[in-house]
C-alpha cells in the first residue's frame, strides 16, 4: 500500500525515529500508526538495551520539596546535550514528582520506566542511578542547593532543641548547603572518620617523612608530633565540622553553628546530608 509523506512525518513527530525507519514501521504495520509506534518502541527498546553499556557520564540532579518531604534524585545520559534537552529535563522532573506523590524511597520499576521513551528517541543510554524520599522532623529545619551545573545537589537537615524557626537557622542551613557544593567533605565529623582510613593516612605521611632528608636529625618525638600535625591537617581538610566555613573562613563550621545557635538561643545538631555529585 501507499505510504503518505505526511503520514511518515506525523510518525516521526511522535516517535522521533528516522524518516525511514518511520516509512519502514508504517509499510509493516499496513499504515497502522498505533502499531506502527508500538513497533518502533519495541525496538527502540532493543537498541537501548544493546546500549546499556555504554557509560552515562552526564546528566542531571533533581530536587522537589513538598511540605516536610523532600526528594533528590540522580538522572544520568551519555552526553551534555543531551542532558540539557528540555524533554530529558522534563523526565526527570516527572521522576521527583511521581517519587513524591507516591511516596517512593527507592527507585523501582514504575519510575525508570518514566525515562524509556526519551531514551528511545534519544538513541543514549540513560537511567535513574539513585533516589531519596526524606521526611524532615518536625523539630528540623531543612534547605536543599543545586549548583548551576546541575551537577551537584546538596540537602541539609539541621535539628534545633528547643524546636525553632528562627530565619537565621534556615540561613544557616542554606549556607552549609553552599558550603559543602563547595568543598565536597568526605565526613561530616573526626568521630565518622573509619580508623582503617586514619592508619592508611598515616602510613602514608610517615612513609613521606621517611623519605625527607630533612626528618633524619629530628628527635623521635619531634617526627611524631609533625606526624600527627600532618594527620589532624587532613582531617581538617576533609570533616565538614572542621573545614573553614564557606562564608567566614576565620572559623569552623563547627563554630559557626555554635555561634548562631546562641543567637537564636537553642542547640543546633546535624539531623541529615545528602550530597549528590553526578557520577561520584
Amino acid at each position: 500500500m501507499e505510504i503518505k509523506a505526511a503520514d511518515v512525518k506525523a510518525l516521526r513527530e511522535k516517535t522521533g525515529a528516522g524518516m525511514m525507519e518511520c516509512k519502514k514501521a508504517l509499510v509493516e504495520c499496513k499504515g497502522n500508526e498505533e502499531e506502527a509506534i508500538k513497533l518502533l518502541k519495541e525496538k527502540g527498546l532493543a537498541a537501548v538495551a544493546k546500549r546499556a553499556e555504554r557509560a552515562t557520564k552526564e546528566g542531571r540532579i533533581f530536587i522537589k520539596v513538598e511540605g516536610k518531604k523532600i526528594v533528590i534524585a540522580e538522572v544520568t545520559c551519555e552526553t551534555d546535550f543531551v542532558a540539557n534537552n528540555a524533554d530529558f529535563i522534563a523526565c526527570g522532573q516527572n521522576i521527583v514528582d511521581t517519587a513524591m506523590s507516591k511516596g517512593y524511597s527507592s527507585i523501582n520499576d514504575e519510575l525508570n520506566a518514566l525515562l524509556e521513551d526519551f531514551a528511545v528517541k534519544t538513541r543514549e543510554n540513560m537511567g535513574l542511578r539513585r533516589l531519596e524520599l526524606i521526611e524532615v522532623p518536625a523539630d528540623c529545619v531543612m534547605s536543599k542547593y543545586i549548583h548551576s551545573d546541575n551537577k551537584t545537589g546538596v540537602i541539609v537537615i539541621l535539628k534545633t532543641e528547643p524546636s525553632s524557626n528562627d530565619e537565621k537557622i534556615a540561613e544557616l542551613a542554606y549556607d552549609c548547603c553552599l558550603h559543602i557544593a563547595a568543598f565536597n567533605p568526605t565526613y561530616i565529623t573526626r568521630d565518622s572518620v573509619p580508623q582503617a582510613y586514619i592508619d592508611e593516612q598515616n602510613e602514608i605521611f610517615k612513609a613521606q617523612l621517611d623519605q625527607d632528608p630533612k626528618m633524619n636529625s629530628k628527635p623521635d618525638n619531634v617526627k611524631a608530633g609533625i606526624l600527627q600535625g600532618k594527620i589532624n591537617k587532613h582531617l581538617a581538610d576533609i570533616c565538614f565540622m572542621d573545614q573553614m566555613f564557606v562564608k567566614d573562613d576565620k572559623v569552623t563550621v563547627a563554630k559557626k553553628i555554635d555561634e548562631i545557635a546562641k543567637a537564636c538561643n537553642c542547640k543546633i545538631t546535624i539531623e541529615k546530608i545528602v550530597n549528590y555529585v553526578l557520577g561520584v
